[in-house]
């Protein structure tokens, strides 16, 4: 199963209908909980997702909105007697902050730091790379690798059955047989998260080929001094991004209490997505992965 679950949608001032941020990605047997903000935990328990599920916490940066809840999520680990291992990402400069963070969650839980000080891979298949905002900051960028689907027809022309179809997958020939002869590159999934961020170089090679892209959309366009002030993107640069990395579906979240009503915003960024389809997140959401982009000989 691959899914996000939006836990919330606000940025620095939650609303009556907005908690702060927070998602989890369910990515076939990984939980990733990205930006625990304050009342994560309980607005897990309206997800009705289980903390036991979630095997990488990953914090852009240690501004509050995107902190405050982890303690609590790990509590609530410790809680349920979760077994396995969870690793913590986080920027190097952040430690002071999280280790106070962590140390007021309840003991128990079997916590792996990992902070990171640059650009790169943190674990396999997921990639970090650096934003520009205030502090510190990194964007997170979650890749499958390329496969290949074995077609019957061409198994059938080339005489592979029964466990040499196995055995040509595995070992990538056969006498006088290559996979490449039987079958098509399946292109792997990404999934990328923006969060605070001014325009910028890591932000674009985040959003490149995601199919799903969460990008903050703090401002509107017409805010677009706060933006800039503040170190953030509205919701058109945030369409603008889609469309340069060729995304396919763009989930806008992380709004400012000062809308109410979303729409604009998301016309705002239709309108510079080029072929992306543009979501307004709504806390709670269920987002399913988008079909796999079709695959080439």
């Amino acid at each position: 199963m691959r899914e996000l679950v939006v836990l919330g949608t606000a940025s620095q001032v939650p609303t009556r209908t907005r908690n702060h941020n927070g998602y989890l990605l369910h990515w076939d047997g990984e939980g990733l909980l990205f930006d625990p903000g304050e009342g994560t935990q309980r607005q897990m328990i309206h997800a009705g997702v289980s903390a036991s599920r979630i095997t990488r916490i990953c914090l852009t940066h240690v501004h509050g909105d995107h902190c405050f809840g982890l303690p609590g999520v790990l509590s609530r680990m410790a809680l349920d007697g979760v077994a396995h291992p969870v690793h913590l990402h986080y920027p190097a400069s952040g430690e002071d902050v999280v280790r106070a963070l962590v140390s007021l969650a309840s003991p128990g839980t079997d916590l792996r730091l990992h902070p990171h000080g640059s650009g790169g891979t943190v674990a396999p298949g997921l990639e970090v790379r650096p934003l520009h905002h205030r502090v510190e900051t990194y964007g997170y960028r979650l890749v499958e690798p390329d496969g290949r689907t074995l077609l019957r027809d061409r198994l059938a022309a080339a005489g592979i059955t029964g466990p040499d179809i196995g055995r040509l997958h595995r070992e990538g020939s056969l006498p006088g047989v290559r996979v490449e002869d039987v079958s098509v590159l399946r292109p792997g999934q990404r999934f990328a998260l923006v969060m605070d961020t001014a325009p910028c170089p890591g932000a674009e090679e985040l959003a490149d080929g995601a199919d799903l892209l969460v990008a903050e959309s703090t401002f509107s366009d017409d805010d677009a001094d706060l933006a800039a002030r503040h170190r953030h993107l509205t919701a058109g640069q945030a369409g603008a991004l889609a469309a340069a990395g060729g995304v396919g579906t763009l989930v806008l979240t992380h709004f400012s209490s000062r809308y109410g009503d979303l729409a604009p915003l998301a016309e705002q960024a239709r309108a510079r997505a080029g072929g992306a389809t543009v979501v307004a997140a709504q806390d709670l959401d269920r987002i399913p992965l988008p079909r796999r982009r079709r695959a080439w000989c």
